[in-house]
């Protein structure tokens, strides 16, 4: 039988043509009738249980549920027929009697629907009102109320099948049945992870936001903008009290990317920005010598005089005063302008930022290379995925992702290595976890077990510093199976036989050895990788933060190249980015050896064009990265720094000595939305915008280009930073003067090939992927390289490695291995989300995670005080007793300026991407 192009149905006498295996609700939806519902959300498999969307079908029985029932050729359906109505009234009507007196949505956000439909039908509640059932407040952000709950399921379904977390269900039988969360837990005791999907999801005033910031009901005005948290780049919606200036709640809205999904962070911490600590007023030091002024700054052991997880105001503030703003700027541009003129352009650095847009991020890397006369300028890239990108650039010509995280909806394997997606990347790992539900086999690669690896096909809980011996032992196996794709290799790559000739010596039982995953592990995650149709690659940190990171990353993309797993639909390579626009920072320039576009500064051609377009001589010496600024600091060879929204003291590795080059320097200025740990050493402070309060576009982990748009006006006399940057420029003698961000944008785009044709104007609600030939028409290009690459004969490259291990091995003195990283609430070194008020709740100390061999040893169990020692510092923390870290390791996240993991890390450098060992140091664990 020939399949139906269009179903041709009649809904309320309108002719209606609707698609094969549609449901009348879409049907009519889509013709323009309201079909009210209550259960129902088109993201979720529909249920039909509270019966509100029920209709009329001509020759049935009964009526149907339009949410699940399927169109049929000739139906004729009617959505309002006096039955119909009186059947949702009278439905309504029973609903109602167990609601409370007052619903605790339009108490808040609004947007009951329950109660929409009351007013709709002019229901007159005649029962008795109540059911008995009792609040829970014991969630952070997330009220419930159990009466107002119409057991709908659309919470569980939000929960189960969007954010794929699997907390929320149901208790009780009968009229005592209601939803609950695990094992009938309090919200706010529960796995729970605050993600705030169940509200969005919900129709009634069952769960509703808590206020963090005021009044809800206070909101005038909804803002559309991007998160400023994680490379994900989730489209949001602020919605705005205009008159007291301030951020009430967050929604995530529809985009290609995030689809309405955030995470805790996107949802609820955006309260940091109406922080009093905000800077509102530019500061000049009056004490000296220069040094940390705080006591956790001093002496990084970590013992907090009070509680709190920032700096102490009341410590720090009476070193500073307030000055104008003329008086600062001119102060910055002579300090600078004299130890340039004196001892060389080289005697000056600048650190950027990841958290400022594509805009700054040009002016101020523009600003290095024109005013100072150096390419002494870096950001965080150097402590993420520098590594990646100098693999990827050295073997496939590009550093920028070969596709998107929501493209694993097409693969039938997915490798996720070195990354913690649902702590790091939270609604990326949403994604991750759909696929793994609908059959992608996940193949997690991790020395700790993580959230992501519980959806795992199989998780290799490989030993840390072993990666290059894994994938060797990966690759040997897809040699010896025949399941290279010889076609493609030929095609489009070079070098392979020198990868080939290399594996061989890494026999599934020698990788095992190294490695400590099985060898018939080993083979069978490699057969399925190279006999899947496609195969995508996404990995995270845990990858690229090693002495060996760039071979690591040589090796996956080696696996993607010798199957033929790049440039086609559900394949490729996907480094996660870490902060909000570390892509587009990067695009922009903010790296010592490239100017924008990933275009060498040694370059004679590529340094002509910058000079033409900026007006000055360039060096045409590619400058020193974050780890060798602060070492040229410490040795009197940079003596001046300009710091646009870093915190190195914790961002850093070796912080005591970081310590040591902050005080050593001549002159400091930092701009920054508070006074970090980093601005205790500064000579001026200049108070900046945060994201919440500037526009211009971000650039996420995908190649998305976004626009963000300002919620709040800046605090106080704090300023754009973009403005900033051109005041101090223009004081230095190079004058720079732009009407607005996007006429910033303008200058850049043509002097790049990726942004090409890109405008404010035309990157519209929800931003393009890069490259895109026709913004006006499409959304950009998901897969890339699918004809080739960017590279000089057009091939990727093959780079053999070997498996050489960390630089600093346990040893008898400190026999634990030390793995640092993030946890789901906080952000990099916690300025931000430590000043949020649902985020500092959620996770507000320090703790090192100790397995729970290691705990019976040492005679310590959860809660206990613990001092951490390395060669380079100490810190006391409290132990958390659990098994995703190995016997053997621990793991500390590094969010936290009273116990600062950094203190404990070194600062040896991969010798390509030039990125530090974060994630590998011996320690030793002694009970305080």
């Amino acid at each position: 039988m020939q399949k139906l192009a269009t179903v041709n149905l009649t809904i309320d006498g309108k002719r209606v043509g609707a698609k094969p295996g549609s449901t009348i609700w879409e049907a009519a939806k889509e013709a323009g009738i309201d079909v009210p519902v209550l259960c129902h959300d088109p993201r979720f498999e529909p249920v039909g249980v509270c019966r509100m969307c029920a209709v009329e079908v001509e020759g049935a029985r009964v009526m149907a549920a339009a949410c699940v029932r399927k169109v049929e050729e000739g139906m004729v359906v009617r959505t309002a027929s006096e039955k119909v109505e009186r059947c949702r009234r009278m439905l309504t009507e029973l609903l109602m009697s167990e609601q409370p007196e007052i619903s605790p949505k339009d108490a808040t956000t609004g947007g009951d629907k329950l109660w929409a439909l009351a007013e709709r039908y002019g229901v007159e509640v005649r029962l008795p009102r109540g059911n008995s059932r009792p609040d829970d407040l014991s969630s952070p952000a997330i009220a419930v109320h159990h009466q107002a709950c119409i057991l709908c399921d659309r919470c569980i379904r939000a929960c189960d099948e969007v954010q794929v977390n699997e907390v929320i269900g149901r208790t009780g039988k009968g009229y005592a049945a209601r939803i609950s969360f695990d094992l009938d837990n309090p919200m706010g005791k529960s796995t729970c992870v605050t993600c705030g999907e169940c509200v969005a999801a919900c129709p009634t005033g069952a769960l509703v936001n808590k206020p963090v910031a005021g009044d809800l009901k206070a909101a005038t005005k909804a803002v559309d903008s991007v998160c400023p948290y994680c490379g994900v780049g989730c489209a949001v919606t602020y919605h705005v009290d205009e008159a007291k200036n301030r951020v009430l709640w967050v929604d995530g809205r529809e985009s290609p990317g995030n689809q309405e999904r955030l995470c805790v962070k996107g949802r609820y911490g955006f309260d940091y920005a109406l922080h009093p600590h905000r800077l509102t007023k530019p500061l000049i030091r009056i004490k000296y010598p220069r040094g940390p002024l705080s006591s956790e700054v001093e002496t990084s052991h970590g013992h907090r005089r009070k509680p709190g997880g920032v700096v102490d105001y009341a410590e720090v503030m009476p070193a500073f005063r307030e000055a104008t703003w003329d008086e600062a700027l001119d102060l910055v541009a002579k300090r600078l302008s004299e130890i340039r003129d004196r001892d060389g352009p080289g005697a000056l650095a600048g650190f950027g930022s990841a958290k400022c847009t594509n805009e700054e991020a040009y002016l101020f890397q523009k600003l290095v290379r024109t005013a100072f006369g150096t390419n002494n300028v870096d950001h965080c890239t150097r402590l993420c995925h520098a590594s990646s990108v100098a693999a990827l650039l050295e073997m496939i010509g590009s550093g920028a992702v070969t596709t998107t995280y929501g493209d694993i909806v097409n693969a039938d394997v997915a490798l996720l290595t070195g990354t913690n997606a649902t702590s790091n990347h939270p609604v990326a790992a949403t994604f991750f976890k759909q696929a793994a539900r609908s059959g992608t086999r996940l193949i997690v690669v991790d020395p700790r077990a993580s959230g992501i690896s519980r959806h795992a096909w199989r998780f290799c809980q490989i030993r840390s510093g072993t990666d290059v011996a894994f994938y060797n032992g990966m690759m040997h196996v897809i040699v010896e199976e025949g399941l290279v794709d010889e076609e493609y290799v030929k095609k489009h790559t070079t070098g392979f036989e020198a990868v080939k000739a290399k594996v061989k010596e890494y026999t599934p039982e020698r990788a095992a050895a190294i490695c400590g995953v099985p060898a018939d592990v080993i083979r069978e995650v490699a057969i399925a990788y190279g006999k899947a149709k496609a195969a995508v690659t996404y990995w995270g940190m845990g990858m690229s933060q090693h002495v060996h990171g760039t071979d690591n990353c040589r090796c996956i993309i080696s696996l993607a190249l010798m199957t033929g797993n790049i440039g086609k639909e559900g394949a490729g390579l996907h480094p996660l980015r870490g902060q909000n626009n570390v892509q587009g920072a990067s695009d922009a320039g903010l790296i010592p050896m490239v100017f924008p576009d990933y275009q060498r500064v040694d370059n004679a051609e590529a340094r002509a064009k910058f000079e033409g377009a900026w007006g000055r001589k360039l060096d045409p010496k590619p400058g020193l990265t974050v780890v060798e600024i602060v070492k040229g600091a410490l040795e009197g060879r940079i003596k001046g720094m300009y710091m646009l929204g870093e915190n190195p003291f914790l961002s850093d590795p070796n912080t005591n000595k970081v310590r040591k080059a902050l005080s050593n320097l001549e002159f400091l200025v930092v701009q920054d939305i508070f006074l970090t740990e980093t601005a205790e050493f500064a000579d001026v402070v200049l108070p900046a915008t945060s994201a919440l309060e500037k526009d211009g576009t971000v650039t996420n982990t995908d190649r998305r280009v976004q626009v963000m748009r300002p919620a709040l006006k800046p605090p106080g006399e704090a300023r754009l930073d973009w403005q900033i940057i051109c005041d101090i420029a223009t004081r230095m003698g190079y004058p720079m003067r732009y009407r607005s961000a996007a006429d910033v944008f303008d200058e850049m785009v043509p002097l790049t090939e990726a942004y090409r044709g890109l405008t404010h104007g035309n990157l519209g609600p929800t931003g393009k992927l890069y490259p895109c030939p026709e913004p006006e028409k499409s959304d950009g290009t998901v897969v890339m390289f699918g004809d080739g690459f960017p590279t000089a004969d057009g091939r990727a490259k093959f780079v053999p490695a070997d498996h050489t291990g960390a630089d600093e091995l346990p040893d008898k003195e400190y026999p634990f291995i030390l793995v640092t990283g993030r946890v789901l609430e906080h952000w990099h070194t916690g300025v931000m989300t430590r000043r949020s008020m649902t985020l500092d709740a959620r996770e507000p100390e320090a703790f090192v995670e100790v397995h729970p061999d290691d705990c019976a040893r040492l005679g310590v169990d959860t809660g206990r005080m613990v001092t951490v020692s390395s060669r380079r510092g100490t810190i006391s923390l409290k132990v958390r007793k659990g098994t995703h870290t190995q016997p053997g390791s621990v793991f500390i996240p590094f969010h936290f300026r009273e116990a600062a993991a950094n203190v404990l890390t070194t600062d040896k450098l991969d010798p390509f991407g030039k990125i530090p060992e974060f994630k590998f140091c011996a320690v030793k664990v002694v009970p305080a």
